[in-house]
This record gives C-alpha cells, sequence and structure tokens, in this order.
C-alpha cells in the first residue's frame, strides 16, 4: 500500500495537519447527530482530548489550547473520534453538560439559517438561548 492508500484505508490515526499545524474539527451531538460547533485543533489539543475524553480545541486567535467548558461549565464529554477518508479533518461525536456547546448562548453554533427566498437574510433556528453569556463569561478587564 502507497502513503496515500495507508491514511485512506489503514487502521492507523494519522492525522494530516495543515502548515500552521491544525486540523479542523466538526463536533456533533452524540445522540441526535445535530452538528454544534467546528474548531481546529492542534497536535496537543488533540491528544488531550484522547487521553483525557474532554473536548479541547486550540484558539487560533488566542494561540493556546482551551477545554470546552472550562469557563462556561458546558463542558464536552468526548463519545468518538472519528477522521475522514484522507485525514484532514476531525468528527468528534459529544455529550454536553448543559446542553449548550456557543459561547453566544445557543445549544449549537449553527444557530441561524439563510432565511428561504432570500440570498442574504438570516433567521433564528432556535426560539431562546440557553444560557445568558452576560452572567456567565467574567468581564474582560
Amino acid at each position: 500500500m502507497g502513503a496515500g492508500s495507508e491514511i485512506e484505508e489503514g487502521s492507523r490515526l494519522e492525522p494530516r495537519f495543515d502548515a500552521s499545524g491544525t486540523i479542523p474539527c466538526i463536533t456533533v451531538d452524540a445522540e441526535t447527530g445535530e452538528v454544534l460547533m467546528v474548531a481546529y485543533m492542534n497536535r496537543e489539543a488533540l491528544d488531550q482530548t484522547i487521553r483525557t475524553g474532554l473536548a479541547t480545541y486550540y484558539s487560533r486567535s488566542r494561540k493556546k489550547l482551551w477545554v470546552k467548558g472550562e469557563e462556561s461549565g458546558f463542558v464536552q464529554h468526548v463519545r468518538e473520534v472519528r477522521v475522514d477518508c484522507d485525514q484532514d479533518c476531525i468528527l468528534i461525536r459529544v455529550s454536553v453538560e448543559g446542553g449548550a456547546s456557543c459561547h453566544v448562548g445557543y445549544r449549537s453554533c449553527f444557530y441561524r439559517r439563510l432565511k428561504p427566498g432570500s440570498s442574504s437574510e438570516l433567521e433564528f433556528v432556535y426560539p431562546e438561548k440557553v444560557f445568558d453569556p452576560r452572567k456567565v463569561y467574567r468581564p474582560s478587564s
């Protein structure tokens, strides 16, 4: 088997990180399959996620690891880790304490959709937020 075949059909995890050392991670609800969020992982975040069972991501803007829910309490418990065919994208299936994954307060970061018949207007998918982020997150100093 060639290198491509081993990555595509082999039985070893060999994630293909991009030039900046990250890989996209799609996070879905383990029960419903709903997409909750998309974030990035670097090698350390992926290793920590696998080791601890808690979803850990790499913040490209803050240049540091973050365990989902470390500040808000809405921790994501990893039930399964998957890779796509060429191992350049991770998918994790999680159970979420408290039921929210979006820092804005919604269950999912995908809380809006394109309004039918419009090319630019968005409408909300969820009628209300799970939590008020002003009460959950500390104000920036």
